[in-house]
């Protein structure tokens, strides 16, 4: 099969025009950006991490609202329960409170997640087209929930064996994610991140020559020339989450979207610092913080000992502390609405394909 008829096809199965997926970024995903991109024939996407089942409804009514095209909404697997140290946390804190130039409480014994079963019940309820999820696989009977609605499931994988594992597990699809990526880092072992750093164009044609399953590729993937090069090596569309962040449907903090566009490859850096999950994002005061002897505390604990900093720091104006995601293609980024932004980058990837 030649890279247009693989695109061609998952355009067909999935009710796309474009072989192109927004990433759901939780938190940087408003509905106005999911409608630009699946009206434009591509995938809109919600990442629902942080929102309860009430948002979550909320968040599907608005996109159905403004437009017909499809969706995906995004959960996380759930992680055991974090191993906290009270002393550690206070120095965390501590070192925080410095940084931001505010005071960081103890965030208590949380907890600090949404239920996640009670966002399988919204998610089912929804019935979007795709479901997807980010560190891990579903469990067994949300599985066949949703094959009996016909949704279907595209799992995030950061290894071959991570791709294996979501095909057995019932994937309808794989996205291999490449270490360039901005963002969270889709392991499924947390504490094994930083040992499965795979450049996506190593990842790509070994997780689809081992699956067979439609994969989709993301990671530094900004331009039509990336688009092509993925499609070429296997993937029969791409997802891109950095190359949609500056367009004006996605509302992030205007010094976050300048910065960027001007952010080379090599400064952007995998960080716990934000989060507690590793993650890739402009190098900034905040992972500077966490680069040395200093560790994080746990996930999902050092997200919530960071809301205030977040916090001042977008009240400042301020990016050296923002939780500003990005992957090392940033600098190929466009700002430009995001339904033009799929419509010319899929003309432009076509182009090039034979």
């Amino acid at each position: 099969m030649t890279a247009r008829s693989r695109a061609q096809a998952f355009c067909d199965r999935f009710g796309l025009r474009a072989p192109i997926l927004q990433a759901p970024m939780a938190g940087s995903n408003p509905p106005a950006l999911a409608a630009a991109v699946a009206s434009a024939g591509g995938l809109g996407g919600f990442g629902a991490l942080m929102s309860s089942p009430a948002q979550m409804r909320d968040w599907v009514a608005q996109f159905r609202a403004a437009s017909n095209g499809a969706f995906q909404i995004n959960l996380w697997a759930p992680d055991p329960p974090p191993l906290r140290d009270a002393a550690h946390e206070a120095k965390v804190r501590e070192a925080l409170g410095g940084l931001g130039g505010v005071e960081v409480p103890d965030p208590g014994p949380g907890p600090f997640v949404q239920d996640f079963a009670a966002q399988c019940e919204a998610l089912v309820e929804a019935a979007p087209p795709v479901a997807s999820t980010i560190m891990g696989v579903f469990p067994p009977e949300v599985v066949a929930r949703l094959k009996a609605r016909g949704i279907a499931w595209f799992c995030t994988a950061t290894t071959v064996a991570e791709a294996r594992a979501a095909e057995a597990a019932g994937a309808d699809a794989v996205v291999a994610q490449g270490a360039e990526a901005g963002g969270h880092r889709g392991s499924f072992e947390n504490a094994a991140a930083e040992q499965s750093q795979v450049g996506l164009f190593a990842l790509l044609p070994q997780v689809a020559d081992a699956v067979r399953l439609p994969v989709i590729a993301a990671g530094g993937i900004m331009e039509g020339r990336g688009i092509a090069a993925a499609l070429t090596l296997g993937a029969s569309a791409v997802q891109m989450g950095t190359g949609f962040l500056r367009c004006p449907e996605a509302g992030i903090h205007p010094a976050w979207a300048e910065a960027i566009g001007r952010t080379p490859p090599e400064d952007t850096v995998l960080t716990r610092g934000f989060s507690g999950r590793l993650a890739r994002g402009i190098r900034n005061q905040v992972t500077e913080l966490f680069a040395g002897e200093l560790r994080p505390a746990p996930y999902p604990v050092q997200r919530a000992l960071m809301v205030k900093v977040r916090a001042a720091a977008e009240a400042a104006n301020d990016v050296s502390r923002m939780q500003a995601w990005a992957g090392q293609g940033a600098a190929l980024s466009s700002a430009e609405p995001a339904g033009e932004l799929v419509r010319r980058l899929w003309t432009e990837a076509a182009g090039m394909l034979p």
